[in-house]
């Protein structure tokens, strides 16, 4: 058995261990080890409810606004109250600019420069002898547009401080909207930067996707897992809550069903971590370090849906709303979410038109003295959900199961791989050439392991 590692797998979160058994030029077993432990859930115990949406941001920097959303929707259930129709149309501003920032930074900063060769000179050098297929006047294009994305991230963060405050770690949103004003000048200001940001996803975000897949056409075959996939929906509209993307299942890329969250369970056969249960649902759920366990190889639970692993994000939401169905393949991943930046974009343009100015963002509210709530949404990554209980004004039981621990579970109990890992199953890797290839499908699901871990005391 040959097998080869990348520890750590740079141009992500570098705690990712990556291991892969090659034969005949092909990966035929892998694992997936989330290497970082930390303690943000804990940070919660004993608590005031209320400051869930603040702390939970600070789980990750790049997605920070999903927590918050997702913690003020557990927070929504456990104090029985609502947003304001222009604080939900605010909050779903705040983080359409979020996840446009994320999906341009994934792209031009993390997968470009396994197709793309940059100067020689740090920090693209020490790079990996890859197959760079591109010429040298398409290279050198894309990477002046790789500068000017950098730049279009950061107007998207200014777009999302509007409304925010503050960009990354959002200030304003709580249970019953946003803190900060919809004002004429705010929602003009907002409105500039949309624009100018959706002329340049238009005009180059989703060609150089389709550059790059020009010249790789062989990863539009590759990376493909089982094809199972869902979404919670995200972006609730006012009163109704209908979400502007919807939930569903996709299973073995079949037709989309209904989704039944009650069936969200989480095992440990293969995580660093005891339970005699073995596996539970998330509300339920206890996280005991076991760093020295035989055979576990992530921090990393194994979540499951009816026995399934299951795929989540960008990819999953176009198969689930119709907006992308070629396949499913590393190229098909970043088409996708090209594709939905520009949806987002546009969604974004119509929550802006539906406000009325000065019309109010938020409503005081009182918390009971004891509740429990769920909040469910998409995220940049896929599924988010926090999960939180509190007694006499004090956090007693919170847990947070996010996209990446969806996306790259290890095995569950009967040795069935995770998402990533099957996805990584066949792909044809090239003597010495440092398993770039195995790089390209890992980085086409937009991993993030400061999120993926976490520590809950009960």
């Amino acid at each position: 058995m040959a097998v080869q590692t990348i520890f750590p797998v740079t141009r992500i979160h570098e705690p990712l261990r990556v291991d892969v058994e090659v034969q005949n030029g092909k990966i035929v077993d892998a694992w997936l080890g989330a290497h970082l432990f930390r303690g943000m859930e804990n940070m919660l115990q004993g608590r005031d409810p209320r400051d869930a949406a603040l702390f939970t941001q600070r789980i990750c920097g790049i997605c920070s606004s999903a927590h918050a959303i997702a913690a003020s929707m557990a927070q929504q259930q456990a104090f029985g109250v609502v947003p304001t129709p222009a604080g939900q149309l605010l909050t779903n501003l705040i983080f359409a600019a979020d996840i446009i920032q994320n999906n341009l930074r994934h792209f031009y900063v993390l997968v470009l420069y396994d197709y793309v060769k940059g100067p020689d000179m740090p920090p693209y050098t020490p790079r990996p002898q890859a197959d760079f297929r591109l010429p040298p006047k398409v290279n050198d294009e894309l990477l002046r547009h790789a500068q000017e994305a950098a730049l279009k991230a950061v107007r998207a963060h200014e777009a999302m401080a509007v409304f925010g405050a503050k960009a990354p770690l959002q200030q304003s949103i709580i249970p019953t909207g946003i803190t900060e004003r919809a004002s004429v000048e705010r929602l003009m200001a907002y409105s500039a930067i949309l624009q100018e940001v959706t002329d340049w996803v238009e005009k180059y975000f989703i060609n150089d996707v389709m550059t790059i897949g020009e010249y790789y056409q062989d990863y539009y075959h590759i990376g493909a897992g089982y094809g199972n996939f869902f979404s919670v929906g995200m972006f609730p509209s006012p009163v109704t809550g209908e979400r502007a993307f919807k939930p569903g299942l996709v299973v073995n890329k079949g037709q989309v069903e209904p989704l039944d969250v009650n069936y969200f369970v989480e095992e440990i056969r293969y995580s660093w971590y005891k339970d005699d249960a073995g596996r539970r649902p998330p509300a339920q759920g206890v996280t005991n370090p076991d760093a020295d366990k035989p055979e576990a190889y992530s921090w990393v639970k194994a979540p499951r849906y009816r026995e399934m692993p299951l795929e989540c994000g960008p990819l999953a939401r176009g198969f689930i709303n119709g907006d992308y169905r070629r396949g499913v393949s590393v190229m098909d991943r970043l088409v996708a979410r090209a594709q939905e930046t520009l949806k987002i974009c546009k969604l974004a343009q119509g929550f802006l038109n539906e406000i009325v100015p000065n019309s109010p963002s938020y409503q005081p509210y009182t918390p009971p003295d004891a509740g429990s709530g769920v909040g469910l949404t998409d995220a940049m990554r896929g599924v988010l959900g926090h999960w939180m209980e509190y007694k006499r004004n004090k956090v007693t039981h919170y847990q947070v199961l996010t996209p990446t621990t969806w996306n790259f579970s290890p095995r569950d109990s009967r040795g069935i791989r995770g998402p990533v890992e099957q996805a990584l199953i066949g792909t044809p890797v090239a003597e010495g050439a440092g398993l770039v290839e195995a790089g390209r499908v890992v980085r086409s699901f937009d991993p993030c392991f400061t999120c993926a871990v976490h520590m809950l005391e009960k």
